[in-house]
């Protein structure tokens, strides 16, 4: 069984408000849960208002396909956000 995780770290321009950041946010978590049935959460940064960072997790039986995965939802968010600037990620397996 291989475990993969994924933090990903995002700037929200243009935001003034931390009630403007969790519709993005929440809409994001949304989307990516369905097209992908991942776990998905934000895991940090919940008090600025332009950054948030996401901690996206999946299992399987291959370590390819988990990296593939979470590959895969870093660039969904890229290409499908334009709201969004993916600044950093980090994809690990276990």
């Amino acid at each position: 069984m291989v475990i993969g995780t994924c933090t990903i770290e995002l700037h929200i321009p243009g935001n003034g408000s931390l009630k403007g950041k969790r519709r993005v946010i929440k809409s994001i978590i949304a989307r990516v849960h369905n097209e992908f049935n991942v776990s998905i959460a934000e895991v940090d940064n919940q008090d600025l208002w332009q950054s948030a960072t996401l901690g996206v997790a999946c299992v399987s039986n291959g370590s390819d396909y988990v990296h593939g995965l979470l590959t895969k939802v870093v660039e969904w968010i890229e290409h499908n956000r334009p709201d969004v600037q993916v600044v950093d990620y980090e994809i690990e397996n276990f």
